[in-house]
């Protein structure tokens, strides 16, 4: 990314793109498809009300832009025009992103779906082959998204007549998957402090602080560590607890990963996106991603119709705003 500098922009030329998570806001211009050059801007959430005002002061970082159109996307479900954040006290609704951006068309996609819509624009650099796929299949218009970063979820990604079809989702509440000892003492680690475990209460940046917790009170180490922390231990060899951490989450995203791929069978690849996936990316092949993943019992060769990548652009979400809200408006011409 480059940094973003003051521009005047021509008004209605372009199309406004935000992609809101629990943490921060990713904004920025589109033209068609692909992002502004220079436009992109981060803001923490903790220093606004609400998603109006990050918009407002995004518009006034870009010199007062007044834009065709807008989509966001965020981290929580989508329901009749209105989005409520999983991971932050946010609700947001279509009025109030056209009078924020003054635009008269709008769109809100839940996170994952925006990613899917960006899958068609990844150049061969911004994605990782991490599984590769065992067999040659002609059928890949099936895609699948998987998110793990403040939170999880997944998104089945079609294609028809050219058309990307991305139905919302919520799978990070799904409940936790169980397949040994080890596995039913972390659930019921998890189910004492926060309720019923859902597969987010792991598979997130705090579901691995947790994990790490767990080991803890398993050897009555009870040190606790944020997941950059632990992210960081395990890679320097510091803290042989980080390192089971790690080895223990990401087997246990191989077995989620696997079990819905079976359910959605996406023969066109497995998409790992997101921060805490990012951060993974050195540990899947090592510590037992591809294993996990394919450990289906008499169902583990076809597993292997499936190949993983994972997305290493950033900003994928905003393309994938880009895209959807261009062939909103192509739709409309």
């Amino acid at each position: 990314m480059t940094d973003p500098v003051t521009m005047i922009h021509p008004d209605n030329a372009y199309t406004l793109v935000a992609d809101v998570g629990g943490t921060n806001t990713r904004v920025a211009l589109a033209d068609g498809a692909a992002l502004v050059p220079g436009t992109i801007r981060r803001y923490r959430n903790a220093e606004f009300p609400g998603i109006e005002s990050v918009l407002a002061q995004f518009l006034d970082d870009e010199g007062g832009a007044d834009p065709a159109a807008a989509c966001i996307a965020v981290a929580g479900p989508v329901h009749n025009g209105v989005a409520e954040l999983t991971n932050l006290d946010w609700s947001i609704d279509g009025g109030a992103l056209a009078r924020s951006t003054r635009s008269e068309t709008v769109a809100i996609l839940n996170d994952l779906q925006a990613q899917g819509h960006a899958l068609p624009y990844l150049t061969p650099e911004a994605q990782r082959e991490v599984v590769p796929a065992g067999v040659e299949d002609s059928r890949g218009t099936t895609r699948l998204v998987i998110g793990v970063g403040t939170g999880f979820n997944a998104a089945l990604v079609l294609t028809d007549a050219g058309k990307t079809i991305v139905p919302p989702s919520e799978a990070g509440h799904a409940s936790l998957l169980v397949r040994n000892e080890s596995e039913y003492r972390l659930s019921r680690y998890i189910e004492s402090a926060h309720g019923l475990p859902g597969i987010e209460d792991v598979l997130s940046g705090r579901g691995l602080e947790r994990v790490y917790q767990w080991l803890g009170q398993e050897d009555g180490d009870f040190r606790q560590q944020t997941a950059a922390e632990i992210m960081a231990h395990c890679a320097d060899g510091t803290d042989p607890r980080a390192e089971d951490t790690v080895r223990h989450f990401v087997r246990i995203l191989g077995a989620v990963a696997g079990n819905l791929s079976l359910i959605q069978l996406p023969f066109g690849g497995v998409y790992l996106v997101g921060g805490v996936a990012r951060a993974m990316t050195p540990y899947l092949q090592p510590f037992g991603f591809a294993d996990a993943f394919r450990d289906k019992g008499r169902f583990a060769g076809f597993m292997k119709n499936f190949a993983v990548h994972v997305v290493e652009d950033d900003y994928a979400a905003l393309t994938g705003c880009a895209a959807h809200i261009a062939s909103v408006i192509a739709a409309k011409s």
